[in-house]
């Protein structure tokens, strides 16, 4: 997506914001369950999100050079 992404429910796969360099891109899900997030180019596998936010919700943003994930 050019910009931000919504799931209402849970978030499967790859899920790419701000693919043409928005560093203001946010992803937002109801369930984080994704093999790969990536906003503007940075990215985060599974093995990296697996952990206290796995299945919950969450919001995703870019802060300075990395993702940060943070509970909804």
């Amino acid at each position: 997506a050019d910009g931000n992404i919504h799931v209402y429910g849970p978030l499967r796969g790859r899920a790419l914001a701000g693919v043409k360099g928005d560093r203001d891109a946010r992803i937002f899900c109801h369930s984080l369950e994704a093999e790969l997030v990536s906003i503007a180019g940075d990215f985060k596998l599974d093995e990296d999100l697996r952990g206290t936010l796995w299945k919950r919700a969450v919001h995703i943003r870019l802060n300075d050079q990395a993702l940060d994930i943070s509970a909804l």
